[in-house]
C-alpha cells in the first residue's frame, strides 16, 4: 500500500488475513496505527536551507548591481569589509540577454527593478554613516583628479551619485550644472543635502532614477561623466562605458576611481574568488574580482591616464585604479 505524505510517498506494508478485499474494523485500526508512525519528515530549518542554496550572483551578463556598482548602479557600493551594515536582502538583478529597450525608463526597470523603499531607505542611510572612513582615505586621490575639472567643465554627470559625497569637489570653478544618477531613488534627499551642504543651489542640480547602461542623457552634451566606485556593480561594463562615450562632448572628460581585482596568483586574490559571491549578495552585485581598468583602457577612449592605489580601510576591496580617460 503507498500513501502520500509532504510530497513523499511512503509504503506501507499491512499484515495479517488478506482473502477479504474489504478490511475488517481490526484491519482499519491496525493500518492506521502503521500509517501514524510513517509521518511526514520534519522541515529542515530555514537557516540551513540557506546555507546549502547556492549563492546568489547576478546574471553574467547583468553586473547587483549594486555592488552597490546596475549603476548599481550604484555607488560607492557598501563595501563588504569597509562597511558596518548587516546582511540586507537583496533581490537580484535581470539579465541583460533578452536585450535592452530604447526607452532608458524601461530599461532601468530591466536592469535594476526598484527594491522596497525600506530596503533602499535603509541601504541609502547605511551608506551615508559606513562610507566615512573610506572617504576620508580616498580624498587624497580624489584631490589629484577633480581639479582637471577646469571652468570650462559647465555640465558634468556622476554616475552612482549615492548620498553625493563627490559634490563638494565639483563647487567653486565656474557655472556648473552636476546631473546625478543612481537606481536607488532614497539618494535623492541625500545628495540633494550633500549639495546644499558644498554650496551647490538647487537650481544647479538634478537627480535621475537610472543606470550606466542607458543613460537618459542626449548625446555629446557633457563635459565630464564621473564615476567612483560604480563599474565594480553595473551589469554590463562594456555597455556602461559606451554610454559614458556617448554623451561625452569631443574631448570630453572621464574621471574615475574604481576597486579591480588583485594580482592573479597572489593571496589577496584567492581570497577575493572565495568571497565575491558573498560581496555581490550583500552589496547590490559588488564584484571583487573585475579587471575594471584594463576594461576602461580598451574602451575606445582616445587616450587614458590610470594610476594604482592600494587603500588600507578596505584591504579587500583592493587595489584601486584611478585616472582621467578623454573622448
Amino acid at each position: 500500500m503507498q500513501t502520500v505524505s509532504g510530497g513523499h510517498v511512503f509504503s506501507v506494508v499491512v499484515t495479517g488475513p488478506t482473502q477479504s478485499p474489504t478490511p475488517n474494523a481490526a484491519q482499519r485500526r491496525s493500518l492506521l496505527r502503521r500509517l501514524a508512525r510513517h509521518t511526514a519528515p520534519t522541515p529542515r530549518p530555514a537557516w540551513r536551507a540557506i546555507s546549502r542554496a547556492p549563492p546568489v550572483t547576478p546574471s553574467a551578463g547583468a553586473e547587483a548591481l549594486l555592488c552597490p556598482c546596475r549603476l548599481c548602479v550604484g555607488k560607492r557600493r557598501l563595501l563588504l569589509l569597509g562597511a558596518s551594515t548587516a546582511l540586507l536582502p537583496v533581490l537580484p538583478s535581470t539579465s541583460l540577454a533578452s536585450g535592452l529597450s530604447s526607452d532608458p525608463a524601461a530599461t532601468v526597470e530591466r536592469i535594476h527593478p526598484p527594491r522596497p523603499d525600506w530596503y533602499e531607505e535603509i541601504y541609502a542611510q547605511a551608506m551615508e554613516k559606513s562610507m566615512r572612513s573610506y572617504e576620508a582615505e580616498v580624498a587624497a586621490y580624489k584631490e589629484k583628479l577633480f581639479p582637471q575639472l577646469t571652468e570650462k567643465v559647465e555640465k558634468v554627470l556622476e554616475l552612482g551619485i549615492g548620498t553625493g559625497p563627490n559634490l563638494k569637489y565639483y563647487v567653486g570653478a565656474g557655472d556648473r550644472y552636476i546631473i546625478g544618477v543612481d537606481p536607488n531613488k532614497q539618494m535623492e534627499k541625500y545628495a540633494r543635502a550633500s549639495a546644499e551642504a558644498a554650496g551647490l543651489h538647487s537650481t544647479k542640480f538634478s537627480f535621475i532614477r537610472g543606470v550606466g547602461e542607458a543613460l537618459d542623457v542626449r548625446d555629446n552634451t557633457m563635459d565630464a561623466v564621473i564615476g567612483t566606485l560604480v563599474l565594480c556593480s553595473v551589469s554590463d561594463v562594456a555597455m556602461t562605458l559606451r554610454e559614458v562615450k556617448r554623451v561625452l562632448k569631443p574631448g570630453g572628460l572621464y574621471l574615475f576611481i574604481e576597486h579591480v581585482a588583485a594580482r592573479d596568483g597572489s593571496l589577496l586574490r584567492f581570497m577575493q574568488g572565495l568571497v565575491d559571491p558573498l560581496q555581490q549578495f550583500v552589496s547590490d552585485g559588488c564584484h571583487l574580482t573585475r579587471e575594471t581598468g584594463k576594461q576602461i583602457s580598451e574602451a575606445g577612449f582616445s587616450r587614458v591616464s590610470l594610476q594604482a592605489a592600494f587603500l588600507s580601510t578596505v584591504p579587500l576591496v583592493s587595489p584601486h585604479v584611478y585616472g582621467i580617460a578623454y573622448k
